[in-house]
């Protein structure tokens, strides 16, 4: 079915099947669910050439990829995507990863916004007054940004879950069982989300008169591997923790090996809470001891990501609006009573 006789099906002009399938806001939100719905139902296609003469837009949402021997390809990054892939698909729109070399994206996203390549970036892992916002900001490009970015003079659009609260519940739970050494496994510390967590574990000890000390403290790329040697190195120190928080479940498949293999138990030994970002392939309730998790999908943030890229696009959102997702704390197993500490 082409557009002209999907536009005859709906005794609607051509225009405003058009302008409905391309999200204009001059067409209502009845018209456009009618329209979408008898797309779907009939198999049309729009035709992506005629789509960008018409409209001036690309349908893609862009990503500049850093790449180099020094980047890894993180789980984290790729259920992200599957997310936002999700959305994308379901809504004729095409995802666009453009290399750059790493620590050095700016020629690229100016290239990419030069040639109309994209009519959206997203920007992930932000710092703090991450030059890449300011850039895209300059460009005058639709874009989101998953986190947040401290330092920067001006609003920005972006999604982002409240790290910070988040690990400061979790200290809380672990402070009113009677931890006070509690350590932190976290990302890496350049990354917002990270200071937030951070921030967040100091925040709950300060209201108990405590401290986070640096000793306790580890910021390393969440891999298994890392989880492992950061928990052997907290637990081998004369004042080792008697609970730890980790930024992420793949991170905790060290932790866990780590303790098996110094002979120590959870929660026997170690009260042990992780980050869920509700991987489908790697669950909390499966570990040998179900996990205790602050928990938030960040698939469900890849599919809010796309949606809203996609009111940008069309021009239904123009605001500078942050939005901040709560995170759930659920309670199992891996966590009890703090052991005598010295």
């Amino acid at each position: 079915m082409n557009l002209k006789q999907l536009a005859l099906m709906l005794d609607l002009s051509q225009t405003t099947v058009s302008r409905a399938l391309n999200g204009y806001p001059e067409v209502s939100e009845e018209t456009r669910r009618r329209v979408a719905d008898a797309a779907k139902r009939h198999g049309y296609r729009p035709n992506p050439s005629a789509r960008r003469l018409a409209t001036g837009k690309a349908g893609m949402i862009g990503y500049i990829m850093p790449t180099g021997g020094s980047v890894d390809i993180d789980p984290h990054f790729v259920e992200f995507l599957s997310g936002l892939g999700d959305y994308a698909r379901a809504h004729e729109l095409d995802l666009v990863l453009s290399p750059a070399e790493a620590g050095d994206e700016e020629t690229t996203y100016r290239r990419v916004v030069a040639n109309k390549q994209v009519d959206a970036l997203y920007i992930s892992a932000p710092c703090h007054a991450d030059g890449r916002i300011v850039l895209a900001q300059q460009l005058g490009i639709p874009y989101i940004v998953h986190g947040r970015s401290e330092g920067l003079d001006f609003e920005y659009p972006y999604l982002d879950i409240d790290n910070e609260a988040a690990f400061q519940s979790a200290t809380r739970l672990l402070l009113q069982l009677g931890h006070k050494r509690i350590g932190l496994l976290n990302g890496d510390e350049t990354q917002t989300f990270a200071i937030f967590r951070e921030r967040g574990v100091q925040r709950a000890l300060a209201a108990r008169d405590l401290v986070l000390p640096p000793s306790l403290v580890r910021s390393v790329a969440m891999t298994e591997e890392n989880g492992y040697r950061a928990t052997r190195s907290l637990l081998e120190q004369g004042e080792a923790p008697t609970a730890i928080i980790c930024s992420s479940l793949i991170m905790a498949l060290g932790v866990v090996r780590a303790v098996r293999d110094l002979g120590l138990t959870i929660p026997g030994d170690l009260s042990l809470v992780a980050h869920d970002d509700v991987f489908p392939w790697l669950k909390p309730e499966s570990f040998p001891v179900p996990l205790t998790t602050t928990r938030s999908s960040i698939r469900a943030a890849g599919q809010r990501i796309g949606e809203r890229l996609a009111a940008r696009i069309s021009g239904l959102e123009t605001a500078a609006r942050g939005e901040v997702w709560p995170v759930d704390l659920v309670v199992r197993g891996s966590i009890g009573g703090a052991r005598a500490q010295a």
